[in-house]
């Protein structure tokens, strides 16, 4: 009679214990990235009344007797179950599509965590707002003006440097990729102005200095007289002011010296694809299959060299690959255009904003029109994510039986995607804790009933002896 006591004690405890977690479940119903919780019980300990006996030829097998002595507590699982996505349009929240937790620097120690709610403070680092944790990721090294993450180098915080400058740099490379009209028709021996006009294509495109400062770069193409395929090339950088930039080209590796040549020439082959390039020097570019010439300015604003001489800028104008269309100046019989003229210089910007992909890249917007690679967000998966333990404050860390964390970009080993502007919001759901309330609740109820009706049957014991 005394196990039927200790059985509903065991009942009653247990019950409790599985109510406390379903009201922690209904209380975090709104939390971001809450992971609900699930309890299992399991039968206790048994005592055995008489064991099992084996058949015999004259009878047969006997089962043993054994009474229950109550239950207790399996497990208390963490469902890491996908949760709704919530859209917030902040820049900075974000969430997990898939498999992964965020990695946290906690002065000096890693947590882990499914909400995103993230923000920047004022050193531009970016955080949690609710306890300061550091979001760990890679940030972004320069390399030959081109920023590139290497994510094989441990994790550490993410700057964002909203303000920051990104500097000038001088234009390099010019590429040229626009048309030629075959229509167009070569200029007579004593042109008029009208002739000249129609019979010239000219382009333009805006290049920098070391300063940021911008320069014009006109190419005015005319075809060579008595040919069909050939056209004139002229060079000019800054053509209003044309006597004091002393434009030059040439094919060589060498700067081009002032004084050179301004002119070369185009040739085409019979399908209107480039064939080569010609100096006025009588130097041919395009054997090596790229048809490309130095070009040659005077900054007038740098300061002159120890000879008093001016600083000469030089960049690469490109018409593009032998026998190529695509990415290269053309001749054919439709309207001549400069769609596909660019180049890699820029003038000084400020980090007006920034932008975070699905694989979790950070990419900074500036005001001279670029987009450069700050970072990129980490993220951490476990062999048993259900081992994590939590800590608090949405966070959890590893224990004994979660593994080492497995920290790489998204996307990669099995990480999920992250979504910027949204939060994941809870995985609890609500009727499913209802309906475990009612169930805990009867549970409860059957086992006080299980203590009550012991107590009736040893209060009848203590009446016998009236």
């Amino acid at each position: 009679m005394m196990r039927s006591l200790f059985s509903g004690v065991s009942g009653l405890q247990n019950h409790q214990t599985r109510m406390d977690v379903i009201g922690n479940n209904i209380s975090n119903i709104n939390t971001t990235g809450f992971k609900r919780n699930r309890v299992n019980f399991q039968d206790l300990l048994y005592q055995q009344l008489q064991g099992a006996a084996r058949p015999t030829e004259d009878v047969g097998g006997v089962n043993p007797k054994e009474v229950g002595l109550g239950m207790s507590i399996a497990s208390i699982d963490t469902l890491h179950i996908q949760g709704a996505f919530q859209t917030t349009g902040v820049q900075t929240d974000l969430a997990i599509k898939g498999n992964g937790f965020f990695v946290l620097d906690d002065k000096g120690t890693q947590l882990y965590t499914r909400a995103g709610a993230f923000s920047v403070d004022s050193d531009g680092i970016m955080v949690n707002p609710a306890n300061g944790m550091k979001v760990q990721g890679w940030m972004a090294r320069e390399v030959n003006g081109f920023n590139i993450l290497d994510v094989s180098s441990p994790v550490g915080q993410l700057v964002i440097p909203i303000g920051g400058k990104d500097p000038a740099r001088e234009t390099s490379i010019v590429n040229f990729a626009c048309n030629l009209d075959k229509r167009i028709p070569e200029l007579p021996e004593n042109p008029t102005g009208d002739q000249i006009l129609r019979s010239t294509w000219s382009t333009t495109i805006d290049i920098f200095d070391s300063f940021g400062d911008k320069h014009i770069l006109q190419v005015d193409f005319t075809r060579v007289p008595g040919t069909v395929n050939s056209w004139n090339a002229e060079v000019i950088v800054d053509p209003q002011n044309e006597a004091t930039t002393n434009t030059t080209i040439g094919f060589t590796a060498d700067p081009p010296a002032e004084g050179g040549p301004t002119t070369f020439v185009v040739n085409f082959s019979n399908n209107g694809t480039l064939l080569s390039a010609v100096d006025g020097d009588g130097n041919v570019s395009g054997e090596g299959g790229q048809v490309q010439m130095n070009v040659a300015f005077d900054v007038q604003t740098a300061t002159p060299n120890e000879d008093g001489t001016l600083v000469r800028q030089m960049f690469a104008l490109n018409l593009g690959q032998v026998g190529g269309f695509t990415k290269s100046i053309t001749q054919y019989a439709e309207a001549s255009s400069t769609k596909m003229v660019e180049q890699d210089g820029r003038t000084m910007g400020y980090l007006d904003d920034f932008k975070i992909d699905m694989s979790g890249v950070i990419t900074g917007v500036y005001s001279n029109g670029t987009s450069r690679t700050i970072g990129q967000v980490a993220l951490a998966t476990f062999p048993n994510q259900g081992g994590l333990e939590k800590t608090g404050d949405n966070m959890f860390r590893m224990s004994n039986n979660s593994g080492v964390a497995n920290i790489g970009p998204s996307g990669i080993a099995g990480k999920g995607g992250i979504v910027s502007g949204a939060l994941e919001m809870s995985n609890v759901d609500m009727a499913d804790q209802f309906v475990d309330m009612i169930v805990t609740q009867r549970g409860f109820q059957a086992n006080s009933r299980t203590i009550q009706t012991a107590d009736q049957l040893l209060q009848e014991l203590l009446t016998l002896k009236r």
